[in-house]
């Protein structure tokens, strides 16, 4: 049965319609394509690059640091670079070295030093050697941590093995009349100053104050050296 739609036969249809189409077409293929806009993500190697000036590349860490960042004033700049070197290059201003039976002597020492307007920092064996450390090696530790020596002289000092060592060992670390090595006489005749001693002046402790601000002058004219 035929359909009711009935196609047109091959050439019935006109050529007209056929020519504009395919004048279009020829037309379209002979145009140049349209370049594609360049993406932000992606940029083609061939792409022209902004110029130096066009450029602004965000400030570095440092350059950030040091604009932001105050600068420290004048007495904060000498404590830190003197850090080092100087004073506080060791723990203790002063090392006490004394008898057990002038611990009380001592401890009035010390308390004279640190209680001054210089505020000297003063070790004493039994208040601030490390509880359980070795006594010799605590004393060479605290020897070698302090600028000054001060050797309380007494008849208890002479008689006692112990405090000859002490004064040996500061000798041996500072041999020469350097200022570091305070001897205080104190309770005995100028005759019994030690033979190892003859090369130093010592402070006669038979003053009213037991010669004590002359130790600390001699200390702060040490440590005034350093620089």
């Amino acid at each position: 049965m035929a359909s009711s739609t009935s196609f047109p036969a091959p050439g019935s249809r006109s050529k007209k319609p056929l020519g504009k189409m395919a004048d279009w077409l020829r037309q379209a293929l002979s145009k140049k394509p349209k370049e594609k806009p360049v993406s932000q993500e992606s940029t083609p190697s061939d792409a022209p690059q902004p110029s130096s000036r066009e450029v602004h590349s965000p400030p570095s860490l440092s350059s950030a640091t040091s604009a932001v960042s105050p600068e420290l004033p004048p007495s904060y700049e000498g404590a830190t670079s003197n850090n080092s070197s100087g004073r506080w290059s060791r723990d203790y201003d002063v090392c006490v070295c004394h008898s057990e039976e002038d611990l009380a002597a001592a401890q009035e020492l010390v308390a004279y030093l640190e209680g001054s307007s210089a505020g000297l920092r003063c070790f004493l064996q039994l208040r601030d050697a490390a509880p359980g450390g070795a006594i010799v090696s605590e004393l060479c530790r605290a020897l070698d941590s302090s600028h000054c020596r001060v050797l309380l002289i007494t008849p208890g000092f002479l008689s006692d093995p112990w405090c000859r060592y002490q004064m040996l060992q500061a000798l041996s670390q500072a041999p020469g009349a350097e200022g570091c090595t305070i001897p205080l006489l104190s309770g005995l005749a100028r005759a019994a100053y030690p033979a190892e001693l003859r090369f130093m002046y010592f402070v006669d402790g038979r003053g009213p104050d037991h010669g004590f601000r002359q130790v600390k002058d001699a200390v702060l004219r040490y440590l005034q050296n350093l620089g």
